[in-house]
């Protein structure tokens, strides 16, 4: 089936156009500074040469509208005609307590994303524009969601309940959440692969780093507890945001600094992190370069991201009663040996062992990075998130076929 992904940004879309039946990329791209005159399309044909379009692309549906086209152009497109895009996978960060699985969309669900949009306001209405806008452009193109946080709805109460009182949950379901579920997903289960053993049996540790970083705790290929909460700001030191801290500190600062909310947010979200410690970048390749050069305030930076995924790991092997692999994933968990060393440096009292020759030569794929003697299995995976939507959109498509017929 061929299934075009869609991953929708306030002001981007992100898109790959997947062939099931072998799991391959047709196309790739993204639609940049949708809304202005100087709009990007970047396309990226299988088997061809990159293309880059700037113009004037006002909305959601227009940049849609040019992703259609180019998948239809002659000379950088891959198909013939729109209806051999059998079905659309959209990526939803938010589905609250509502979805635990993915979704063929339909009335109700767009219900109940806009109902989720005071839990997500800066994420759930872009895809709900982009699921709008699809539908008016491929109408007979099957729509389905695929949520980030529904890998980690069904986490016990005692890893989701905040020490609030419990009617504030009650009324405003404040509870942890958990993002990156689609990633968790992926990497567990190719885990389970390479260490072909079944996942029922597997206790894992997935830790997707990025700018945006979670880990997950997997017992049996079901997320047990997550880093990141209500929003993605808590958990690790991320690259613009400050991940767990005494809720206080922002009080304190709001009153001293005299911010208002939406300003103490921003600060949060875009000004904290790797780059409020270090000044440097918010970029670990920058950071790392600059940790190489001497530079004080990157080291510690760069040891405060380090010394937190360890501590949850060591949290998360307690919580999981054992550990049977650590799976490291995302743009830094794949590219960067030396935070991979440093997160696995000193824990071979929890059985794990780092082959440090191999981790530094920077293999590419999916690779054990584990010692021989290592009793937890250190693994480095490449996440494939629109993999993953595309083949959920074609089991939902399928089984809703099945039961028309």
């Amino acid at each position: 089936m061929k299934i075009l992904v869609l991953n929708c940004g306030s002001s981007s879309i992100k898109y790959q156009f997947v062939e099931t039946k072998d799991k391959t990329t047709l196309a790739k791209g993204q639609v940049e500074r949708i809304g202005m005159s100087s709009a990007i399309l970047t396309h990226q044909p299988i088997n061809k040469d990159k293309i880059k379009i700037v113009g004037e692309i006002l909305d959601h549906s227009i940049a849609i509208e040019y992703v259609i086209a180019v998948l239809l152009s002659p000379n950088h497109g891959v198909i013939k005609d729109k209806n051999e895009i059998e079905a659309v996978g959209h990526r939803v960060i938010h589905g609250g307590e509502t979805f635990s699985g993915s979704v063929l969309i339909t009335d109700a669900v767009m219900k109940a994303l806009k109902d989720n949009i005071e839990l997500a306001p800066l994420h759930n209405p872009p895809s709900i524009k982009g699921i709008e806008a699809a539908k008016a452009h491929l109408p007979n193109a099957p729509q389905c969601g695929v949520f980030d946080t529904s890998f980690h709805v069904k986490m016990p109460p005692r890893a989701y309940l905040y020490g609030i009182p419990l009617e504030l949950y009650k009324r405003y379901k404040i509870r942890r959440y958990g993002f990156h579920g689609t990633s968790h997903r992926f990497v567990s289960q190719r885990a389970s692969a390479m260490l072909n053993k079944p996942i029922e049996k597997l206790k894992i540790i997935t830790c997707h780093l990025g700018n945006g970083s979670s880990i997950a705790a997997v017992d049996g290929g079901r997320s047990i507890d997550t880093t990141m909460g209500f929003t993605p700001l808590e958990g690790l030191v991320m690259g613009t945001r400050c991940g767990d801290m005494d809720p206080s500190v922002i009080l304190y600062i709001m009153a001293k600094e005299g911010l208002t909310q939406a300003e103490a947010n921003t600060l949060l979200n875009k000004h904290s992190g790797m780059i409020g410690l270090s000044g440097v970048s918010s970029d670990m390749r920058e950071l790392e370069d600059a940790v190489m050069a001497g530079d004080k305030k990157a080291k510690d930076a760069f040891d405060v991201f380090c010394y937190r995924i360890k501590k949850y790991v060591g949290a998360y092997t307690a919580a999981l009663g054992g550990l049977d692999a650590i799976v490291f994933t995302g743009g830094i968990g794949e590219n960067s040996e030396m935070v991979r060393q440093a997160v696995c440096k000193d824990m071979g009292y929890l059985g794990i062992e780092l082959n440090e020759e191999l981790n530094q030569s920077r293999p590419g794929g999916e690779v054990d990075l584990s010692t021989s003697n290592s009793k937890v299995k250190v693994l480095k995976i490449p996440t494939n998130e629109e993999l993953v939507i595309a083949l959920d959109t074609e089991e939902i498509v399928e089984k809703g076929l099945s039961e028309v017929k």
